[in-house]
């Protein structure tokens, strides 16, 4: 009696484990049949449309025009005109150092002038009377010149004693004071023309094609993070770096509220000319190691693995050079589930809650 009853409770685990397991096939027999065998995507087709590329550097910005004053003679500063960090304009009057001793002797020269001058008047009147010969009128004339020449010289030197504003720029500090000795080259302050700011950044050669005067730019500075600053290229230089393989390209960017300084660091997007380019959503691509494909959907509805040949990015779309045409239908959603000739079913985009559902069942 206790073998019996032991082999009828073996058996009724038995029938309990063949129902289980009964109605676990019948429930993936059912969900196979709802899906009719394909596997629900989303699908896009492959775009040609208007493509620009945009090569970022880092840059660095200069002033327009600077230059810093200096002195030309020894002498001692008499009179500063201006402060640390002013605007000046062109031809401003900014240091004067002492002219003492050049301006008696302009005055000097001045007087030997109009003397020679009038003494060669009185000679021509008498060579005209025949009194005098033509040579003593030459040698008149001669000496006036050369008190005249003797005036400009002295001119010229005391302009090198007036320190003026060659542009008109922003100062910066200023290193002399009334009364200091200078000498020549003797450092005055710098001035700096930041109306217009020439942004220098490197570019790999590889682009050399691409780059033309007239390009626009997009420069960012970490000191106005949420401004962004546009110029125009307006030069690239004649040769590449050897050691980088780079060539720099030069942008002007207007400055009118002087927001940007020479020596900063921008962050530059050079955007090139617009131009026809196949692109697809950068989520339909597939990369293992070197290789990158997409599902692209075929004429019976089979998913069938592209090889493509990939291009730039930006804004979450992907360049692709080869291995697809426009037109061509590529998988979006569902990448993962697919294999190489598997059926899809294309879905709506009301059916993505349905899907993802689906995909999490057992």
């Amino acid at each position: 009696m206790v073998l019996i009853s032991r082999i009828r409770a073996v058996l009724a685990a038995l029938a309990v484990t063949c129902a289980l397991y009964g109605c676990t096939d019948t429930s993936s027999e059912q969900r196979g049949s709802d899906r009719g065998g394909a596997v629900g995507v989303h699908v896009a087709p492959v775009q040609s449309r208007a493509w620009v590329d945009r090569i970022e550097a880092l840059g660095t910005a200069r002033a327009n025009e600077s230059v810093t004053l200096s002195a030309k003679v020894v002498e001692t500063v008499s009179r500063v005109n201006f402060t640390d960090g002013q605007w000046v304009s062109e031809g401003e009057v900014l240091v004067e150092l002492t002219d003492r001793v050049e301006i008696a002797a302009l005055k000097e020269a001045q007087a030997a002038f109009a003397e020679a001058q009038k003494q060669l008047e009185r000679l021509q009147e008498l060579v005209k009377q025949g009194t005098v010969p033509r040579s003593a009128v030459d040698q008149q004339q001669a000496l006036r010149d050369q008190n005249r020449a003797r005036m400009e010289a002295i001119r010229a030197r005391l302009s090198d004693r007036v320190i003026t504003a060659p542009f008109a720029g922003l100062l910066g500090f200023r290193q002399v004071s009334p009364g200091t000795l200078v000498t020549v080259g003797t450092e005055i302050a710098t001035l700096d023309d930041i109306a217009t700011i020439k942004l220098d950044f490197p570019v790999p050669e590889r682009f050399l094609a691409a780059i033309e005067p007239g390009q626009n730019i997009e420069a960012k500075s970490s000191a106005w993070p949420d401004q962004t600053f546009a110029g125009i290229v307006s030069s690239v230089d004649s040769r590449v770096d050897q050691a980088t393989r780079t060539l720099t390209v030069r942008a002007l960017i207007d400055n009118p509220e002087r927001q940007l300084r020479p020596g900063m660091l921008l962050v530059v997007e050079l955007l090139t000319p617009p131009r026809e380019a196949l692109v697809i959503d950068e989520i339909s691509l597939v990369q293992i190691g070197t290789d990158a494909f997409v599902y692209r959907i075929d004429a019976e509805g089979k998913a069938q693995r592209a090889i493509v040949e990939l291009g730039r990015r930006a804004g979450g779309q992907i360049e692709i050079l080869s291995g697809l045409q426009a037109g061509d239908r590529v998988v979006t959603d569902g990448v993962v589930k697919l294999r190489p000739g598997m059926s899809v079913a294309i879905l709506a985009g009301d059916d993505v809650a349905a899907l993802t559902a689906a995909a999490q069942l057992p």
